[in-house]
């Protein structure tokens, strides 16, 4: 039997990156994979790719920053199927700037996806779970919420404020069977980081014990490790999956 079948999971920012190599192991492993990401494109690219593969897949556009939207999403995955048994909170964004040149747009916005619309997804597809007394949770942080990183101070100020959250929400939804717990990926070889110069991406990799960048397919096993059922009695915690960065 595989891991995750007959489980419905929503994936948000699971479109493209690290989060469609979650959408296409999910997939893999039986689940029903519920992609909210705001890039139409991707994301019906992601779902046919899946439904190729012969797994089930939907795409909704979804801003998770924006409370109604996540509202009518949730209703819409409840009406559909009649539970949620897994979110994965993997959506977020970047805005670099050093301090003195950081806007409060810059701030804000960050701010707004990477901890306003984890609130938002988790405060309300947690409700379902607790009724139905099973859920899982994971929010994705960053290695960079342990040590910092220059440049990103609204960036690693969210990061670092999910790991609080995870723990918190550990302790209040533990109780009902819906486990929260968090994923902090190091430097990861994204499409995105591919397009760096080849001296940037060398520099990373010198930072890491291992001696190379993860691959998006890494952190998507330690979501799928935590979304299972050999998980089940992990809450609360963080796994940082960086090579040994963290070290």
């Amino acid at each position: 039997m595989k891991r995750l079948e007959n489980k419905i999971a929503i994936i948000t920012g699971g479109a493209d990156g690290i989060g469609k190599a979650g959408a296409l192991k999910f997939a893999e492993e039986g689940a029903v994979v519920i992609i909210w990401d705001m890039n139409e494109e991707k994301g019906e690219s992601t779902k046919k790719e899946i439904i190729a593969k012969g797994g089930k897949a939907e795409f909704n556009k979804v801003n998770t920053a924006i409370f109604s939207d996540v509202e009518k999403a949730t209703n819409d995955a409840m009406d559909a199927y009649g539970k949620i048994d897994i979110l994965v909170n993997n959506a977020g964004i970047t805005r670099d700037s050093s301090l003195k040149k950081m806007t409060s747009e810059q701030w804000q916005e960050v701010i707004d996806v990477n901890l306003t619309g984890v609130f938002n997804c988790t405060k309300l597809v947690s409700q379902h779970m607790v009724e139905k007394k099973y859920g899982r949770i994971i929010n994705t942080s960053s290695v960079v919420a342990l040590y910092g990183n220059f440049g990103q101070t609204n960036y690693v100020a969210t990061k670092a404020g999910l790991i609080g959250m995870t723990k918190t929400l550990a302790k209040e939804l533990g109780r009902k069977n819906v486990t929260v717990n968090a994923v902090a990926p190091g430097f990861i070889l994204t499409d995105m980081v591919r397009q760096m110069p080849e001296n940037v991406i060398k520099a990373m990799e010198e930072k890491v014990p291992l001696g190379r960048l993860g691959n998006p397919e890494e952190i998507a096993s330690a979501y799928l490790f935590l979304a299972s059922d050999e998980a089940a009695y992990i809450n609360g915690s963080m796994l940082s999956v960086d090579g040994g960065m963290t070290i």
